[in-house]
């Protein structure tokens, strides 16, 4: 409850501040708490009806700790860890597009904390618990609340209530004094304090209801956590090695062809593109992008199949597995390769755009997955394998909010409009505040035309919305202040 209050108050909802990542590190507080008390003391609650060890009963307490797919300790740490990390980006950068991909990134490592999940499958169900489980946890607190209390201690949940409802007006009463009393103290309350206006109060409700219901239900999946073990498909009879084999060498075989192609794009550069019929950068970048994707999918999902029926009783067979499945994996790094030079290229020739940018963290990743992919064909286990997938799509998305985006758009752009004489200054200016530091490079006009857009944008952050990203930007525009004077900027487009 004091989780939920504490996150309703210092929640900014126009501006990422300061109050998010006081609101995370209460939840995680308060949801760790949970972890510790109920440690133990509960069954997990188990998907599948069968024992998930010779010996124990369904439903039982299994022997081993970890063993029902809850998450063990270090895990449960770590995707918090994450959650708390992904929440802070908030308070160190002033892109609210790079915010808002963080928040539903720490919406799944959030889920995974509380719920576990090793396999795919797992995953995708644990996704969907949280919603039922704060509708579960409203009768588990209410049993928790009358069973919990101090034997012959004779304090109840209503005089818990009564003495949080006095020390509220007693804090309010003293407030007020103290405030009418010195102006700073004044200005300090009023920057911690919640808006007390109607609408606000409506807001801190909702904020109240939603916060509140989360965590009794993160509380509740942290107290009985599932039993996610069993969600793994069942196992199936190994093919003859002739269905598997033939297809795949063909598939090599045409990789090897496409990456040969590939080969004469990097070497080749941009005289190829210019010598093929009807192809412009834009197009050869954006559809090899998706191609991509497309091609990423498929042969994922063509390793995972294999890999699964591929017969593997045989010294023969196990080698035979690591050559065409590692074959398959290293082909598919040349075209991830390929695919971050096209977009090399194409960003070279137009300049730096958020999209593009995210696009080749995307690829690099994918890179990064195929190698992954490769050691688990080696080892011929990847058991671990979905949980680092989810884990190394984290550290890219952190690895870009570190890397500070929209600053390090502005910077290229600029220092290509240094080079080039080319920029695009209506695209320039609506970028965020983080991009204020590089921008105040660009000479006049050109500087007050790209930064004047984001300086009426750039109101005074109240603490909880405090963002170090925006404080740095008014530091910049403090010192040189932006030209009211320039008015036709539309004119000054460097193409």
């Amino acid at each position: 409850m004091a989780a939920a209050v504490v996150g309703a108050s210092v929640l900014t909802t126009v501006r990422p501040g300061l109050g998010w990542l006081v609101a995370a590190l209460a939840g995680t507080a308060a949801l760790g708490t949970a972890a510790v008390v109920r440690s133990g003391t509960s069954a997990p609650v188990a998907v599948r009806s069968e024992p998930t060890e010779p010996g124990t009963a369904a439903g039982a307490e299994p022997a081993r700790p970890g063993a029902t797919g809850a998450p063990g300790r270090v895990a449960q740490v770590a995707w918090a860890a994450a959650t708390v990390a992904l929440v802070a980006v908030g308070t160190f950068r002033a892109a609210g597009w790079l915010f808002a991909l963080c928040v539903l990134a720490a919406v799944a490592t959030g889920t995974l904390t509380v719920t576990g999940g090793r396999s795919p499958l797992g995953m995708l169900v644990a996704a969907t618990l949280p919603p039922a489980a704060t509708v579960r946890a409203l009768p588990w607190a209410v049993r928790g609340v009358r069973h919990n209390r101090p034997a012959g201690s004779g304090i109840g949940f209503g005089r818990i209530l009564t003495s949080l409802a006095m020390s509220a007006v007693l804090l309010t009463l003293f407030g007020l004094l103290f405030s009418s009393a010195d102006a700073v103290f004044a200005n300090l309350v009023g920057g911690l304090l919640p808006d007390i206006a109607p609408a606000g109060v409506i807001g801190w409700l909702l904020r109240l209801i939603l916060i509140g219901g989360g965590l009794l239900g993160g509380a509740y999946l942290v107290s009985r956590p599932p039993d996610l073990e069993g969600l793994r498909p069942a196992s199936s009879r190994p093919a003859h090695r002739l269905e598997w084999t033939l297809p795949l060498v063909l598939l090599d075989a045409l990789f090897a062809v496409f990456v040969l192609v590939q080969l004469t794009v990097l070497f080749g550069g941009a005289g190829h593109v210019l010598r093929t019929a009807g192809l412009t950068y834009a197009q050869y970048a954006r559809g090899g992008f998706w191609q991509l994707l497309a091609v990423t999918a498929l042969t994922l999902l063509v390793i995972a199949i294999a890999a699964r029926r591929a017969p593997k009783a045989t010294r023969a067979d196990r080698l035979l597995v690591r050559v065409l499945l590692g074959t398959l994996a290293a082909l598919s790094l040349v075209i991830v390769a390929s695919a971050l030079y096209r977009m090399q290229v194409y960003a070279d020739a137009y300049g730096a755009t958020r999209l593009r940018l995210v696009v080749s963290t995307v690829e690099l990743w994918l890179g990064l997955l195929f190698v992954l992919v490769g050691v688990a064909v080696v080892r011929l286990r990847a058991d671990w394998l979905p949980r680092l997938v989810v884990g190394t799509a984290v550290l890219a998305l952190l690895g870009l909010a570190v890397l500070n985006p929209d600053r390090l758009i502005a910077e290229r752009n600029v220092d290509r409009y240094l080079e080039t004489g080319r920029l695009d200054v209506s695209y320039l200016s609506g970028l965020s505040a983080d991009a204020v530091p590089a921008l105040s490079r660009l000479p006049e006009p050109m500087r007050s035309c790209a930064l004047g857009e984001i300086a009426a944008e750039l109101p005074r952050d109240g603490f909880f919305a405090t963002n170090l990203g925006r404080e740095r930007a008014r530091r910049v525009l403090d010192t040189t202040p932006v030209s009211a004077s320039v008015t036709d900027c539309l004119g000054l487009q460097r193409w």
